[in-house]
């Protein structure tokens, strides 16, 4: 991995659940780590769906290898949210993983 094309600089987050008093979970999200990534764009698409148009974003994210990465995670970028889709370990060396997500808009 030529470590030129690693340009951004991203924060992987984990889910995080509290309590509230009641005992009701309240949804959150906690950094898990920070690193440096290469973000590309590779399929964009306008769907119709509950009487209105929403886009979405799937991109390739590659970033040095890291273990724990899991498709339960989701990444923070330029105040953009993109859900983990897939981890892919590069021919399995523990050197760099690709990430598929999903931007989304929360």
């Amino acid at each position: 991995m030529r470590a030129g094309k690693l340009r951004h600089w991203i924060t992987i987050q984990q889910r995080t659940d509290t309590r509230d008093s009641y005992g009701e979970p309240i949804p959150g999200w906690t950094t898990y780590d920070q690193v440096w990534a290469s973000i590309e764009p590779i399929v964009g698409r306008e769907y119709f769906a509950s009487k209105e148009t929403r886009s979405q974003s799937t991109h390739r994210v590659r970033i040095r290898y890291r273990s724990g990465v899991t498709t339960k995670m989701r990444i923070y970028w330029d105040s953009r949210y993109f859900d983990i889709e897939s981890v892919l370990n590069l021919e399995e060396k523990d050197r760099e993983l690709v990430l598929m997500c999903v931007e989304t808009g929360i």
